[in-house]
């Protein structure tokens, strides 16, 4: 079904880095700003396109007076869609920060959410810090990255919304205290006590230029606030009824537990969370994942608390734990499966599907190779890579022989395409045991 575009035009102070040209500049710091909005209406094709080079650096000015004239012209759209899932027909992704699972499993907000639903207890993430969890969790890898650099994935390396889009499932990235829809500055500071709010490392869609060199796909990248809800663009899309299908949200680095505690974190999670959970524009056929990008404790396995609730979740389930294999990439699996979309030929091949949406699209959940295995990987460090500053590799290409798969998803066609004649090595496979620091691919050791 096509989808609806209403557009937005911003006047939200914000600000950016330097324009660059380099793939990686290190974080640098702004501050303070207000949220205005102001709004305008136009039709809009159904597909995130490609516009002309330059918007992967267009909106990174941190000065207050070229932050205030890119908000003035930001674009912030709003695209709707009604493609039918087999097990949910929304998706929602809420990820906090650094918590090792057992102090998250013990805080006492998070535990009433798991109560309304159900316990990840064996899930993962991929590797240390934060910025590559993130980015692996929208493209399938994260090719080394060890650092929460200024980096930029070249506009070859598909992601999720290249999947979503093609489909044409409606898709938005939602951060809390971002100052403009489309911003692509490593940082926003709150102007009134100082504080760290927003930061580019925890907003996946900014990390990859496929993304931010279309004004389409920027204009998706918007605002939460839930210190005044009605510049809100979470809030205004909510009350208009027009939240679309695949979001991502990410709290403020004070909501997320980043800057404070899980305390925080479980306090923000319920108190936006609850009230929408008997909200019918936001509760429609929605299952929504509670996470975290990592553990706190770098020399321990990197197991994170996982929640999956929402109206989608079948009555017999709400209070169980589920137990199963997963990890980030299990988001991508787990949107695949539900949609019918494509792979895009990297880990989230082998990933394992959340077992409530398995149940419904007849996914198998695979177990690790073997017990015995499970103890040898960590995640809490990269292999060599493209990000990598102490390893570097060349991009691997996706395995284009995962064509064939056990869960029958063919490639993206799109990454055949890029992909056919490239000499690049590669190193995927259908399996859910996916490598770490440790354990690294065959000639990626850090």
């Amino acid at each position: 079904m096509a989808a609806e575009h209403p557009v937005t035009r911003s006047i939200l102070d914000a600000p950016s880095l330097p324009d660059t040209s380099t793939s990686k500049v290190r974080a640098a710091v702004v501050s303070s700003a207000l949220l205005i909005a102001g709004t305008h209406a136009a039709a809009l094709d159904p597909r995130a396109t490609s516009t002309p080079r330059g918007w992967e650096t267009a909106y990174t000015a941190t000065g207050v007076a070229a932050v205030v004239a890119a908000a003035a012209t930001a674009k912030t759209s709003s695209p709707t869609s009604h493609v039918k899932g087999k097990a949910f027909d929304r998706f929602v992704i809420i990820w906090n920060e650094n918590t090792d699972y057992e102090k998250a499993r013990g805080d006492p907000n998070l535990s009433w959410l798991a109560d309304q639903g159900i316990l990840l207890d064996n899930n993962f993430a991929v590797t240390h810090p934060s910025e590559p969890n993130y980015f692996a969790s929208v493209c399938g890898d994260h090719f080394g990255m060890q650092n929460d650099d200024f980096n930029r994935a070249d506009a070859n390396v598909s992601t999720v919304f290249d999947l979503l889009d093609a489909r044409g499932v409606s898709w938005a990235s939602y951060q809390e205290d971002m100052p403009f829809s489309g911003f692509e500055g490593t940082a926003w500071v709150n102007g009134r006590n100082g504080a760290n709010d927003y930061v580019r490392k925890h907003n996946p869609p900014v990390l990859f230029d496929s993304v931010t060199r279309s004004e389409q796909r920027l204009s998706q990248v918007k605002n939460l606030s839930l210190a005044d809800a009605g510049r809100s663009m979470f809030h205004r899309d909510l009350e208009a009824d027009r939240l679309p299908q695949w979001i991502f949200i990410t709290p403020n680095m004070t909501s997320d537990g980043h800057d404070t505690s899980v305390t925080a974190a479980g306090a923000w999670t319920r108190g936006f969370l609850e009230p929408l959970l008997a909200d019918p524009r936001f509760m429609n056929n929605t299952l929504v994942l509670v996470t975290f990008d990592e553990n706190e404790t770098y020399a321990h396995q990197n197991r994170v608390l996982g929640i999956l609730l929402g109206d989608a979740v079948p009555g017999d389930k709400v209070g169980t734990t589920d137990s199963h294999f997963y990890n980030h990439y299990s988001e991508l699996a787990t949107v695949q499966a539900n949609w019918d979309l494509p792979t895009l030929g990297r880990w989230d091949v082998g990933a394992n599907v959340f077992e409530v949406a398995a149940r419904k699209t007849k996914s198998v959940i695979r177990p690790w190779g073997s017990a015995s295995a499970v103890p040898d990987y960590f995640w809490n460090q990269s292999y060599a890579g493209y990000f990598n500053e102490k390893a570097y590799r060349q991009y691997p290409g996706p395995n284009l022989a995962l064509e064939k798969n056990a869960a029958g998803r063919k490639i993206l066609e799109s990454v055949k395409e890029t992909w056919e004649n490239s000499k690049a090595p590669t190193y995927y496979k259908d399996i859910v045991q996916v490598p770490d620091g440790l354990n690294p691919p065959a000639g990626y050791n850090a």
